[in-house]
């Protein structure tokens, strides 16, 4: 079990990368979640598919407001997609569901890009509540 985040980004990119040169780009984002799931699993990582979290908003509690794609080790949320270019949407999503579930860092995952290492990007909640 790996406790650092570095760490775990590092084989999950690896993973990432394996997977899109082995399938390639195109299929649905389920296909590419359900195979990295099952990879980081075998490499010994704790993964959660589909988690759903719950939010408090001006005093309602909604149970299941969003789902993770997968959430690795209680330390890294990986948001999949599988479309044609990344846009400024997607990564404000990520963001809102690291400050959401205060969590440090999540991966956005595109595997419909040329290239994976197009297809990464990394990004870090900056966000405290005061």
């Amino acid at each position: 079990m790996l406790n650092c985040s570095v760490g775990i980004s590092s084989i999950v990119i690896e993973e990432a990368i394996g997977i899109h040169r082995e399938l390639g780009p195109g299929l649905f984002e389920t296909v590419y979640e359900t195979v990295l799931a099952g990879r980081l699993e075998k490499r010994g990582l704790r993964v959660e598919r589909q988690l759903p979290v719950p939010i408090e908003f001006d005093g309602h509690a909604f149970g299941a407001a969003f789902k993770i794609d997968i959430l690795v080790e209680d330390a890294l949320i990986l948001e999949i997609k599988s479309v044609e270019q990344l846009s400024k949407a997607h990564a404000k999503q990520l963001l809102t569901y690291l400050r959401l579930s205060n969590q440090p860092v999540g991966l956005l995952l595109n595997f419909s890009a040329a290239t994976m290492r197009e297809g990464i990007r990394r990004l870090v909640n900056n966000y405290k509540a005061e």
